[in-house]
């Protein structure tokens, strides 16, 4: 190095130190993300519930082997690679290298294993892939394969699955919990770790920036591709109260408000540093779900019954406000979809009272006690199970509307016991339209009795027929299985559908990155 140079070099040092000492001396910028969730969480198990709230944990601590993307495509996350045999019957895959749970254990394929079948025993999807399971067997620390009995191409659609209970990777020691109880910890290896000190039920939801996380390389799609955090922390703040919420909104105490009031879209969409927007193309899914193990609804009739007794427009009025937001729609499979067809639910789509009372007479209902479980935590269903309640005391049902918070109210759910020893018999909820629109993934149309969501539907024609959908060669196929399917459906009731609605976030002007998945997520959002 010359003199000259040597000299400028020195002369420069003593201003860059004090740049630097400036910078350092500045506050740090605010990446601290706060959000208003639609629900306080209770259950920190996204395997053992399979409420939005406890999904949208889990997709924040845990991943999944695959994730679908914006268009419900399964892409591989945890995985590395993946073969097949021939005959479609030996799936083989490795695990990403690198890949560690919070606790600094490195995930081996003993964990996924234990977490695979611990979901098989507990969701829809994860039920329907244990039925062509054969085995799943573990390799190396890396390396599993799973063997099928007949084939099918829904494995990578299942493993990436982002609806019902999500097949979430934990530590082997979480996922040997019994399926009937919840995993009480809550240590995945995903992008980010949950702040358990800072958790106040009721009020706060903490979770941190997990350092250690590699992110896949591809640009981040749904809930595929690369988990950037560009966030130090996000914080939940419980705030049941709409108006509370709205207004924190538009002075920027909070930066997003996951699932606005209808009626106060119209107050914060007039604030210019308010943006409100959707996050999935696809609509969302009302319901009015019948307890299937006690009278009355274990008699199909009482459950055609529910089908004549309601109006949709009523409900979604309460629920959702304008028109703008909602249409009626008798497909379990969502109007718009690939598979939405209404196909024998078409004698439904206005009420017949006559009708309902005759069914419900024929079903031997004679006057007894109806409980309904709801809560306003979730305005929507709150308002929903009101007019529910009034349109079924039309027909004769001596309905008890009972209100609590939304995690009492998904706890009974699980509630086997009848309704005077803590069960219920009804009660009103969504989904969305990710899990609604496949006859794999719609929690509610499984009716394979034990195996089968809340309200343990039975019946084994409707699942021979759903088998006949999973196992089609081509599209027509495919298409024909589903009609089929539906209109047994539309016969058997296992829910009486509300129509379908669309849910909008709000988030502040200086929010950006919010991805098009089936729930919320927090990776790729930057805030400036």
């Amino acid at each position: 190095m010359n003199r000259s140079r040597l000299a400028l070099l020195l002369a420069a040092a003593p201003i860059a130190l004090a740049l630097a000492q400036g910078a350092a001396a500045q506050p740090a910028p605010n990446r601290v993300l706060r959000v208003a969730p639609h629900a306080d969480l209770k259950t920190l198990d996204p395997v053992f519930a399979s409420i939005v709230i406890t999904r949208m944990h889990g997709l924040m601590i845990y991943e999944t082997l695959f994730a679908w993307d914006s268009k419900l495509q399964s892409h591989p996350q945890m995985v590395e690679s993946v073969s097949t045999s021939p005959d479609n019957l030996t799936w083989s895959f490795r695990l990403r290298d690198g890949l560690r749970f919070h606790d600094g254990q490195p995930v081996t394929s003993r964990d996924v294993i234990a977490s695979l079948q611990r979901w098989m025993k507990r969701d829809t999807v994860g039920g329907k892939l244990a039925e062509y399971t054969a085995a799943l067997e573990a390799q190396d620390e890396r390396g599993f394969t799973l063997r099928l009995k007949t084939p099918t191409g829904m494995v990578p659609f299942a493993l990436g699955s982002a609806v019902g209970q999500i097949p979430a990777i934990m530590r082997e020691s979480d996922a040997t919990t019994d399926p009937m109880k919840p995993v009480t910890e809550a240590v995945g290896s995903g992008p980010f770790r949950f702040n358990r000190a800072e958790w106040q039920s009721g009020a706060r939801v903490v979770y941190d920036r997990n350092p250690d996380y590699r992110p896949r390389s591809e640009p981040a799609d749904g809930l595929a591709g690369g988990r950037v955090v560009k966030l130090d922390r996000v914080e939940w703040t419980i705030m049941p109260d709409p108006a509370t919420a709205a207004a924190a909104l538009q002075t920027g105490e909070i930066d997003i408000w996951e699932q606005p009031g209808q009626d106060l879209i119209p107050v914060i969409s007039r604030n210019r540093d308010v943006k409100v927007e959707r996050y999935s193309s696809l609509s969302n899914q009302a319901m009015l779900r019948p307890n299937h193990l006690h009278p009355p609804f274990n008699d199909p009739r009482a459950r055609l019954a529910l089908a004549y007794a309601t109006d949709q427009a009523d409900f979604l009025a309460a629920g959702f406000g304008d028109e703008q937001w909602w249409k009626r729609c008798g497909s379990y499979f969502v109007c718009g979809s690939p598979n939405g067809t209404e196909a024998g639910a078409e004698a439904y789509a206005r009420p017949d009272l006559e009708k309902a009372r005759k069914l419900l007479a024929e079903s031997g209902y004679k006057g007894e006690r109806v409980v309904m479980s709801s809560s306003y935590d979730i305005a929507p269903i709150g308002r929903m199970a009101e007019v529910a309640a009034e349109a079924l005391k039309k027909i004769g049902l001596n309905v008890d509307l009972q209100f609590a918070d939304w995690g009492t109210v998904t706890t009974r759910q699980q509630n086997r016991s009848t309704p005077d020893q803590g069960g219920w018999n009804l009660f009103v909820t969504t989904a969305s339209g990710a899990t609604m629109q496949s006859p794999v993934t719609n929690i509610g149309t499984n009716m394979a009795c034990e195996r089968a969501w809340s309200g343990w539907p039975c019946d084994a024609e409707a699942e021979k027929l759903r088998n006949a959908v999973v196992e089609a060669v081509d599209e027509n196929g495919r298409r024909a299985a589903t009609e089929a399917l539906h209109r047994r459906l539309a016969e058997m009731q296992p829910y009486r559908v509300l129509g379908q609605y669309d849910q909008p976030y709000a988030r502040r002007s200086n929010i950006s990155g919010v991805l098009s998945a089936p729930v919320m997520v927090f990776w790729n959002i930057e805030k400036k």
